[in-house]
């Protein structure tokens, strides 16, 4: 006989995140697996630009991430092709050169402590949006997790290898997890690797979702408080595992060779 018919929302929702603690247990991919994995997600997902964009999380040695190597695309990056490097750029691991724009990586790894993992790409649909100067419109369940969480750059600095724009980008970011980059692209953070790949993945569908509404109509804003609940039901650590590790089980059947 059912006994969770007459119980509150908020009820049912502590039984659900209870449920979710107990069953979805951590991942047995290291750090640079799961960056690696990222990158084939992220090329999946239409984040594919060329060489455009940077992956980046804290490496066990103060002051120093792993990243990819510059020449390398999304689609080609893997565990054993990561290099790590310095705030300054400077390669301390691997081999290869770091993509000169992860400087303002440094910048905001500096101002947020509780970082560890900074995507940045350039994907057609938030790539589009940002020529218009606009903010990112959240206005969907499934682009809840962005709700109040996405930052906006309304002026291109230029390219991304001076310290002034590290500066800029950090500012401008502030304590969000994402920010859209006027006439550039989009960035996230995460605590976790997990949290950083699907909020990006999820921004690109964010943009391409708002570019069709407004083509048909005005979009109309979400209610304030269940728009809160939405992006704090969402956004937890385990929630941020169990699609990454069903992401990652797409991406690992288009590339074998990710992990190797």
């Amino acid at each position: 006989m059912a006994e969770t018919l007459e119980l509150s929302k908020s009820e049912l929702v502590s039984i659900a995140q209870e449920r979710l603690e107990k069953a979805i247990g951590d991942a047995s991919w290291t750090a640079r697996e799961k960056l690696a994995l990222s990158c084939r997600i992220l090329f999946d997902g239409g984040h594919d630009s060329g060489l455009a964009g940077q992956i980046t999380c804290r490496a066990p040695t103060s002051g120093t991430y792993y990243t990819q190597q510059l020449g390398l695309g999304f689609d080609e990056i893997s565990e054993s092709n990561l290099i790590t490097v310095d705030e300054d750029l400077n390669v301390v691991a691997g081999n290869g050169i770091p993509n000169p724009a992860n400087r303002f990586h440094s910048w905001i790894y500096r101002a947020r402590p509780e970082v560890n993992c900074i995507i940045h790409t350039h994907p057609t649909y938030a790539a589009a949006l940002s020529m218009l100067e606009v903010p990112l419109a959240i206005a969907h369940m499934d682009t809840s997790p962005l709700y109040d969480d996405c930052a906006f750059l309304p002026k291109w600095p230029g390219i991304p290898v001076g310290n002034e724009e590290g500066a800029i980008i950090s500012a401008a970011l502030g304590q969000k997890r994402a920010i859209l980059l006027a006439h550039h692209g989009q960035l996230v953070v995460g605590k976790t690797i997990e949290e950083a790949c699907m909020l990006a993945y999820l921004m690109e569908r964010a943009a391409k979702l708002q570019l069709i509404a407004m083509a048909a109509g005005t979009i109309q804003p979400l209610p304030e408080a269940l728009a809160r609940e939405a992006h704090d039901w969402v956004s937890t650590k385990k929630r941020d595992a169990v699609t990454f590790a069903y992401f990652a089980r797409r991406a690992l059947r288009n590339h074998a060779d990710c992990l190797s």
